[in-house]
C-alpha cells in the first residue's frame, strides 16, 4: 500500500467494524477457555477486547493523520509502522483487562501473547489490510481546477492547475499559456502579474515578466533559459535560485 486515505471519520468507521468482528470472534470461537468462563464471563471478555480494538484504532488514526500530514506521502513501511503499533497498544491493553479483577486470567504474557494475540492477528490482519485498502477509494477526487480572472468581466479563464504552464506580462494584460489537448494555447487577460502571484501561490517567478508552474520545468537549457512544455523562458539572476530549487 503507497496511499493512505488520512479522513478520521473513515477510519473510525473501520475501528467500530473491527471492534464488531472481535466481539463476534471472541464471543462464539472463544479463542480461550479455562476454569470457570461462563457465559457472563464471555460477554465480559468480549466486549472488553472489542472496545478496547475500536480505541486502540482510533488512537493509531490519528497518529497516522500526523505522520501523513508532515511526510504528505505513505509508503509500506508507514503501513508497516502503523500496524505493529496497533498491535503492541493492543496487546498491552487486553492482557491488561485479561488480568484484571473482572476476567481474572491465568495466562502469563508470554502464553497469553503466542495464544491468544498472534492466533487472532492471523485473522484480524487480513481484515484491516483489507478494509484500509477499501479506505483508499472513498477518498474524494480532488478539484484540479484553477480559475483565473481579469479586471474586466469577460476576462476569465477556467482550466486544469495541472495545464497551465505559465504566465507572462504583456503592458496592461498578463498573458496565460496552457495546454488544450496537448496543444499549446494562449489568453490576455486584463490583470498583473502580482495580482496572479498573490492569487495563485503555487507559481513561481523565474523573471520580472515571467510566473511558471513548476510542474512543467523540464530542464536548463543553458544558464539563463529555462525548458517548460513545449516552450522555454528566460530566468534572471534575481531569481535564479528559485528555479534551481526545483
Amino acid at each position: 500500500m503507497n496511499k493512505l486515505n488520512p479522513s478520521i471519520k473513515h477510519h473510525i468507521l473501520i475501528a467500530i467494524l473491527i471492534s464488531v468482528w472481535i466481539f463476534l470472534f471472541a464471543f462464539f470461537i472463544r479463542p480461550f477457555e479455562h476454569g470457570r468462563m461462563d457465559l457472563l464471563v464471555w460477554t465480559k471478555v468480549s466486549l472488553g477486547f472489542s472496545i478496547l480494538a475500536f480505541i486502540c484504532y482510533a488512537m493509531i488514526s490519528f497518529l497516522q493523520k500526523k505522520i501523513y500530514e508532515k511526510v504528505s506521502n505513505w509508503s509500506v513501511g508507514f503501513e508497516v509502522l502503523i500496524l505493529f503499533i496497533f498491535y503492541v497498544i493492543y496487546s498491552i491493553g487486553t492482557y491488561l483487562f485479561y488480568k484484571s479483577p473482572i476476567i481474572k486470567g491465568i495466562y502469563d504474557f508470554q502464553k497469553f501473547f503466542v495464544e491468544i494475540i498472534l492466533v487472532s492477528s492471523l485473522i484480524i490482519t487480513p481484515i484491516l489490510i483489507l478494509v484500509r485498502t477499501y479506505a483508499i477509494k472513498l477518498i474524494p477526487p480532488k478539484n484540479d481546477d484553477i480559475t483565473i480572472k481579469g479586471d474586466n468581466k469577460l476576462d476569465i479563464l477556467k482550466i486544469k492547475k495541472s495545464d497551465l504552464i505559465c504566465i507572462s506580462n504583456s503592458q496592461n494584460y498578463v498573458e496565460i499559456f496552457y495546454l488544450e489537448n496537448n496543444e499549446l494555447k494562449s489568453k490576455l487577460i486584463r490583470s498583473s502579474l502580482k495580482k496572479i502571484e498573490e492569487n495563485f501561490a503555487f507559481l513561481i517567478q523565474i523573471h520580472r515578466s515571467h510566473l511558471i508552474n513548476p510542474k512543467h520545468f523540464k530542464s536548463w537549457k543553458d544558464s539563463a533559459t529555462i525548458s517548460l512544455t513545449q516552450m522555454e523562458l528566460p530566468v534572471s539572476k534575481n531569481y535564479k535560485e528559485r528555479v534551481l530549487a526545483l
